[in-house]
Parts: structure tokens; C-alpha cells; sequence
């Protein structure tokens, strides 16, 4: 039993990007359907991380965060993903309104070397369990997104990475003077992920 469990603790490059790409996945769907860029009828509730979590059902929507979590494990298994921003912006005058920003420091001896690292998978999903609820608690602290909105996600890898057909060259998409809230991080002791949201303000808001 004792070696069973102590198992279970050993991480790996490749069992890291999975728990990292995941966790992207389940947050860019609680992200869109808590803020509204999605209808809420077009997701359903699943257990994950020992809470209820929403998927997407619109198709198109899977298939893309299908894809994007498979090129994310891929980067994240090589070390070159620094950050990931998912942005939300007016449908009507493509306005950045929020920016989600997931930064990546990596232990490049494990990228390097090959080598494992140890923590237990229940630690992980406790501090993956804290930025979901954060997520779930979005309209508490961001203002409300009273108009149709859309969504991007950019990825910030190193430079000398051959970029994929299906990704474009895009500018950084910045709010001028945002409002910050730092969320929690999580740790794999492979990955570290730092979140954090920033969102734009209206003059008479701030004053």
C-alpha cells in the first residue's frame, strides 16, 4: 500500500503539462460560461477537482478547446509556454474588456535531465481547487460584462519555437490603466502557475 501511494506523488514533464493543460481547459469553460460570453444553457455540470465544474456542449467551442489544450501539453512538455492570456472583448467594437493571465515558470533541469519530482495529487488539486472557486466568484469582484462579448486566447512561448499553422501573430491585446486581482497559484513543482485577472474601468468608476 505504502508504495502505491508514494507512486502517486512522482511527477513527471509529461504527467505535468497534462495536469496544466487540463486545468487550462476546465478554466477557459468556467471563465466563458461564469462571465457570460457563452449562454448558460450550452454547458453542463461534471465533477472535477471534488467541485461541480461546467463543460461546453457547443461543439465548435470543444473543438477548440480540444485543440488548444493538446498545443499547450505539447509546449508545456518542451518548456517554451511562458503564459497563457484568455481575453475577453466587445463583440461590437472588439474593446479588450478582461484579460486572464496565466503565467508558466517551468524547472527546466526536469525539461533538460528528464528528471521527476515529487508532491501529492491531493496538495495539487487543493491549490487548483482555490482558483476554480476564485473563477466561480468572478462577478463579486469584476464588474459586470452588460454587452455581447467574444473570446481569445494568446500564448507567449520563447522565442525560437516554430509557431503552428493554426496560431497568428497577434498583438498583446493590453488594457490601458486595468484594474488587477491576483488569484491563487498552483504548483506541480514541475510547473508553477501564477493567475491573475485584469479588467477595464470606466472613468466615472474610478472616480
Amino acid at each position: 500500500m505504502a508504495s502505491r501511494t508514494a507512486t502517486k506523488d512522482i511527477i513527471t514533464l509529461r504527467g505535468s503539462a497534462a495536469i496544466v493543460s487540463e486545468f487550462f481547459g476546465y478554466s477557459a469553460n468556467s471563465i466563458l460560461y461564469n462571465r457570460g460570453v457563452y449562454p448558460e444553457e450550452s454547458f453542463v455540470k461534471v465533477k472535477k477537482y471534488g467541485l461541480p465544474m461546467l463543460l461546453t456542449q457547443d461543439e465548435g467551442l470543444k473543438s477548440f478547446i480540444a485543440n488548444l489544450t493538446a498545443q499547450l501539453s505539447e509546449w508545456l512538455e518542451s518548456g517554451k509556454l511562458q503564459r497563457v492570456v484568455l481575453v475577453i472583448l466587445s463583440k461590437a467594437t472588439n474593446e479588450v474588456l478582461e484579460r486572464w493571465n496565466f503565467s508558466i515558470e517551468t524547472d527546466n533541469e526536469v525539461v533538460e535531465k528528464g528528471e521527476s519530482r515529487q508532491k501529492s495529487d491531493k496538495e495539487i488539486m487543493r491549490e487548483i481547487q482555490a482558483i476554480m472557486r476564485q473563477i466561480a466568484s468572478s462577478i463579486t469582484y469584476l464588474p459586470c460584462l452588460d454587452e455581447a462579448c467574444v473570446f481569445d486566447v494568446l500564448a507567449y512561448t520563447d522565442k525560437d519555437l516554430a509557431v503552428p499553422f493554426t496560431w497568428v501573430e497577434s498583438d498583446p491585446k493590453l488594457i490601458a490603466n486595468p484594474q488587477i486581482v491576483k488569484l491563487h497559484s498552483f504548483d506541480t513543482k514541475i510547473h508553477k502557475v501564477d493567475t491573475l485577472v485584469s479588467y477595464k474601468t470606466d472613468e466615472w468608476d474610478e472616480q
